[in-house]
């Protein structure tokens, strides 16, 4: 997202994962405007139910959040089977 680190309660993780499955079929159909559709969402939910963590935070992260505005042969690029939002070691 670019906006820093964010904390999302457990049943926010299982919407934003929902999301991520919109996001790859939309990849895998050449579908950009769905595939945008779907990360502006998920951006939205980060933002709406979401605590931002203050920018000295350094903790880890559980996830990555694509920029909304991914191009289709950067979602290609990015997709490697965990989806366009790939859980962190």
């Amino acid at each position: 997202m670019g906006e820093g680190q964010w904390r999302v309660a457990d049943e926010v993780r299982a919407q934003i994962d929902e999301l991520d499955t919109e996001t790859e079929r939309a990849v895998a159909a050449g579908d950009e405007p769905a595939m945008q559709a779907a990360l502006r969402s998920v951006h939205e939910l980060v933002r709406g139910s979401g605590e931002q963590l203050d920018h000295a935070h350094l903790g880890a992260s559980d996830l990555v959040v694509p920029p909304a505005d991914l191009s289709l042969a950067e979602g290609r690029e990015l997709l490697h089977g965990e989806g366009l939002i790939p859980e962190l070691p």
